[in-house]
């Protein structure tokens, strides 16, 4: 009797168990749970909300144009044209990000890369083009990128979506086992997540700031001169020559022990070969 019972109350815990773990498997399976395929973001499921996304970013966002320029003139006043463009950033709310000066063999020039806001991208190239006679390089560039845009925007809300069903499972979750591999799916996701916000963020950027190269110079060949060019040479010649000399005669004064025992070493030797002859 004993043994029955026994084998009673093991067949009514098996029951009670196997009840229990089709109750949570029906809690688990009423959430639409992706599947690694649409981590991958290959799955029919993915690319509906991808499509869904896309249509509906298409009909808010605006267009995103990133805009460049690259300006190179003459001018007969550096800093004089240099004021202007400063004038022209603080009026314009833009930024100078990098100034360069130099020199080569016919002029000096001055560099700025600078940042503008791309609404006053236009009035900005105005004023700082007012009095240049002609440009020797002026390239204005254009891009849309508003498709690529709203193709990492799109993926970006899928990836959100696809990271709250995540959150969802992990609340429903009992087993250690799938505690883990939720968190490895989500730590995935989210890693996906922030490399596509930096990738909208730094695309956003460019968008927002135009960045314009401009490079101004002025020719010094016209104030030197052939005559000046040709009479500095001879005097720095004149120069070089005497520093030589006075080099060559500093050198002796260093060595003068040595000339006087070879100064004495040839008159004993010369002194010696008259003796013989005589």
């Amino acid at each position: 009797m004993k043994s029955i019972a026994l084998f009673f109350l093991l067949l009514f815990s098996f029951s009670g168990c196997k009840k229990a773990e089709a109750d949570l498997d029906m809690k688990v399976s009423a959430i639409k749970l992706p599947s690694k395929e649409v981590s991958a973001g290959n799955s029919l499921y993915d690319k509906g909300d991808l499509n869904s996304s896309t249509k509906e970013t298409q009909q808010n966002i605006e267009q995103k144009i990133i805009k460049e320029g690259n300006l190179r003139f003459e001018t007969n006043d550096l800093t004089a044209t240099y004021t202007q463009i400063q004038n022209a950033v603080k009026s314009h709310n833009a930024t100078l990000q990098n100034d360069t000066e130099g020199k080569d063999y016919e002029s000096v020039f001055r560099r700025l890369i600078i940042r503008v806001p791309s609404k006053n991208f236009d009035l900005f190239l105005k004023d700082i083009s007012k009095g240049v006679a002609y440009f020797d390089n002026k390239e204005i560039s254009s891009q849309d990128v508003t498709a690529e845009y709203i193709d990492i925007d799109a993926r970006l809300k899928a990836k959100k979506v696809l990271e709250n069903r995540y959150l969802e499972l992990l609340k429903k979750a009992n087993k250690v086992s799938e505690m883990l591999e939720i968190e490895k799916q989500l730590s995935s996701i989210r890693e996906e997540i922030e490399a596509k916000e930096g990738q909208l963020n730094y695309m956003q950027n460019r968008v927002s700031y135009s960045t314009i190269t401009i490079e101004f110079y002025k020719s010094i060949a016209e104030e030197s001169g052939v005559t000046a060019s040709y009479g500095m040479k001879i005097w720095t010649a004149i120069k070089s020559g005497f520093n030589s000399v006075s080099s060559l005669f500093i050198n002796l004064l260093s060595i003068w022990p040595f000339i006087i025992i070879l100064v004495t070493a040839v008159y004993f030797i010369r002194k010696r070969f008259k003796t013989k002859k005589i």
